[in-house]
């Protein structure tokens, strides 16, 4: 039902490619790539869908073997084991084969039908990303969201309103001025933080977000640690490494 459906909108003569980090998804990977190509056919003029199984010990991985013998442009990146959300990402980057990339969760989270709000600025800016409007998310994980922002802003000196929206397109070229080292969810701050240094232009969009109807969300308290580690370690890179 999904892969016949038909959406009247803006065509972009367009080709890009969708990253999407998945780990235990199994009950939301399926609907999340077949919306996406649905609605990616009418949108732009080729595409790929990437899914990066991170190593998942459901049957996410089962599932999206299924999809790739029904699927034209969809691809599977399966790792045996997990390796985290920062280096699913840049796999699925390297991965990508066309020069603009865009990432988001594979949670059903976003609606994918505003990626053609963030296309519409990918010729003036290098890198677009989504800011929840109205983020449908527990007290506590807004509170940490809204702490850690004022965090970066202070340690990196720049601002953006959402700075971990799962929703973000980039001009790939940008990745071969920068690398990604980060291994699990700083890895939004760090691409930014490196691409402003760079000079690369950002652009803000607010985007959708629903509440999470099926799974658990990844994050917790456990990565609050590693995040501020994380956030040290490339504040020193940043100020050691001379970028153009």
């Amino acid at each position: 039902m999904v892969e016949g459906i038909h959406i009247i909108m803006r065509r972009f003569d367009k080709d890009i490619s969708i990253v999407f980090p998945a780990y235990n998804e199994e009950e939301n990977i399926e609907i999340c790539v077949l919306v996406a190509h649905a609605i990616l056919k009418e949108l732009v003029q080729n595409f790929e869908i990437i899914v990066i199984d991170d190593g998942s010990t459901d049957m996410t991985r089962e599932v999206c073997l299924g999809l790739e013998k029904r699927l034209d442009n969809f691809r599977l990146i399966s790792k045996e084991k997990n390796e985290g959300y920062g280096y699913a990402l840049k796999d699925g980057f390297s991965a990508a084969k066309f020069d603009l990339v865009f990432f988001s969760d594979a949670d059903r989270q976003f609606d994918i039908m505003n990626l053609k709000d963030l296309l519409g600025y990918i010729d003036e800016y290098d890198i677009v990303i989504g800011f929840r409007r109205k983020r449908q998310d527990s007290l506590k994980r807004k509170f940490l969201s809204w702490a850690y922002n004022i965090l970066v802003r202070i340690i990196f000196n720049f601002y953006v309103t959402d700075i971990d929206c799962a929703f973000k397109i980039f001009q790939k070229k940008i990745f071969k001025k920068i690398t990604i080292e980060s291994q699990q969810y700083f890895v939004n701050t760090e691409i930014l933080a490196k691409a402003r240094l760079c000079g690369f232009s950002i652009k803000e969009v607010g985007v959708s977000h629903f509440p999470r109807y099926e799974g658990e969300s990844k994050v917790g308290f456990l990565d609050i640690p590693r995040t501020l580690k994380a956030i040290m370690r490339i504040r020193r890179s940043l100020k050691t490494t001379n970028y153009p």
